[in-house]
């Protein structure tokens, strides 16, 4: 083989291994931009996913917000419109306190009113014994009644009625005075207290307005609101 052969072979050869080295390094190519293309997919699909779920978490924020405004706002007006009634209800009541105030001021009608709440009070003590406090003011009234009172109570439950006793020492409240209702005050009526101390029945004029308010508070938010009591008829 001359040297020309030689050369020709050697070059033959160069060719072969460039071509197969270029072919090589196109494959390394295809293939890190097929590894390159498919790591950029799955990290562009992460962050899509994360951009997502940020998403959703910070949407089911805004909801709970939402939520949790609306239900402040609506107890808000809950607590206004309740407050609003209480008010309303707390009208009425005092107009009545004032109303009650005039009772004992006609001696005649009131007179007959601390017989029948005397009477009643001895029933409920069901002593035999008991002694009756009042106002100052009306101390010389209930001694008149006393007796009228016990005759009564024997005709009208046909029993004996209790012995009374008349505290003149110690005094319920004075009659109320001006528009200041934080100082202890009564409008009239009666306590029985028995002969031990142990039992106490309070007819005052007072106590009997706390026991029809709270008897009738039903009937009243009915009338004033269209609230209907639960057991009761609209």
């Amino acid at each position: 083989m001359n040297e020309l052969e030689v050369e020709r072979q050697i070059e033959n050869m160069c060719r072969f291994i460039k071509q197969e080295a270029e072919e090589k390094a196109n494959e390394i190519k295809v293939s890190a931009e097929e590894e390159f293309n498919l790591e950029k997919l799955q990290l562009l699909e992460q962050e899509k996913a994360k951009i997502r779920k940020e998403y959703e978490r910070r949407e089911a924020q805004v909801e709970v917000k939402k939520k949790i405004d609306y239900s402040k706002q609506l107890n808000e007006q809950r607590i206004k419109v309740l407050s609003a009634r209480e008010s309303a209800i707390q009208e009425i009541v005092h107009e009545a306190k004032l109303k009650l105030r005039e009772v004992s001021k006609n001696p005649t009608t009131y007179k007959k009113l601390l017989t029948d709440l005397l009477v009643q009070a001895m029933k409920k003590l069901n002593e035999k014994s008991a002694t009756v406090k009042c106002r100052q003011v009306d101390l010389i009234l209930v001694k008149e009644i006393l007796e009228t009172a016990r005759k009564n109570y024997t005709a009208l439950f046909q029993e004996e009625a209790p012995a009374i006793t008349l505290d003149q020492s110690s005094f319920l409240p004075p009659p109320p005075q001006g528009s200041n209702e934080e100082l202890a005050s009564c409008c009239g009526g009666v306590v029985l207290v028995s002969s031990d101390g142990r039992i106490t029945v309070s007819n005052t004029l007072d106590d009997r307005l706390k026991i029809a308010y709270e008897a009738n508070l039903p009937d009243i938010r009915g009338r004033l609101f269209g609230v209907v009591a639960q057991g009761q008829k609209a």
